[in-house]
């Protein structure tokens, strides 16, 4: 029942239209009764945005594509995290105070974590944006080396310097070099289903593939991986970790992650 008492909470992105955060953030809030509700707002100047959040006391949003860096400047706090990072998915408002937060760096690590050990391992991230430098972030101390992976060499080559990482040029990618392969791009998220982030002879079947697009479920790039004999992760694990984050920084409960995640699997017709 939504009344006066309602909390609300979003994700604010460009395009957002695609996003499942709202079926699965209101499934939890109903399993944990709070009394709130969680809606999708395409935008384009996230700068207004936030001052809208403030005036109409939103008290919580996700942050997507492409908005996971700019919004930075726009906020009173940003957790260690973080700013290591230098980029924000996750905001807070609390008396009048916005705080931003990182929930994709430990989401992945744990997705990571469900098929693979990574301490010691290559591992090689497609991309140069706020995801691939949250996930970046969270690897680079662990993993036995890390590779960036991208088309634009200008974008690619200062993350690997902030990460102090090697970066390639995406057509360069060496197949038998990495023993993990993340898509932290967003090639082949619906409705371009059929576009892959690298070629299938990128790939070799001693690699994890892990992709964080969730919708499809099963990416092309999965699906060639797998037929290669990889193991793989699909973005499912990875959005449902670090939205279970998100939800116990909104609300202080403990998320009820299988809730969540059975929430996303019907949307995709997985279930």
């Amino acid at each position: 029942m939504i009344d006066a008492h309602t909390s609300l909470f979003g994700v604010i992105g460009n395009p957002v239209k695609h996003s499942l955060s709202p079926l699965m953030h209101n499934q939890a809030f109903a399993a944990t009764d709070c009394n709130a509700v969680y809606l999708a707002f395409c935008v384009s100047n996230p700068g207004a945005a936030l001052k809208s959040i403030k005036a109409l006391n939103v008290r919580g949003l996700s942050v997507t594509l492409p908005h996971k860096v700019a919004v930075m400047e726009y906020l009173d706090d940003i957790d260690q995290m973080a700013a290591s990072i230098g980029a924000v998915n996750t905001i807070v408002h609390h008396n009048g105070k916005l705080t931003g937060y990182n929930t994709d760096c430990q989401g992945a690590i744990q997705a990571l974590q469900t098929q693979t050990t990574i301490d010691g391992m290559a591992v090689a991230i497609i991309g140069a944006g706020g995801a691939a430098r949250a996930i970046g972030f969270g690897l680079a101390t662990v993993a036995g080396g890390l590779t960036i992976l991208n088309r634009t060499r200008k974008s690619g080559e200062r993350l690997a310097a902030d990460l102090q990482a090697e970066f390639l040029p995406l057509d360069e990618c060496q197949p038998n070099r990495y023993d993990i392969l993340i898509n932290a791009s967003p090639v082949g998220m619906h409705p371009h289903t059929a576009a892959m982030p690298i070629a299938k002879q990128a790939l070799s079947k001693k690699m994890v593939v892990m992709d964080i697009v969730y919708n499809p479920l099963n990416t092309r790039l999965l699906e060639e991986a797998a037929a290669k004999g990889c193991r793989t992760i699909s973005g499912l694990d990875m959005f449902v970790f670090q939205g279970a984050l998100q939800f116990e920084l909104w609300t202080g409960k403990q998320a009820p992650v299988e809730v969540m995640r059975e929430a996303v699997l019907e949307a995709l017709g997985n279930k």
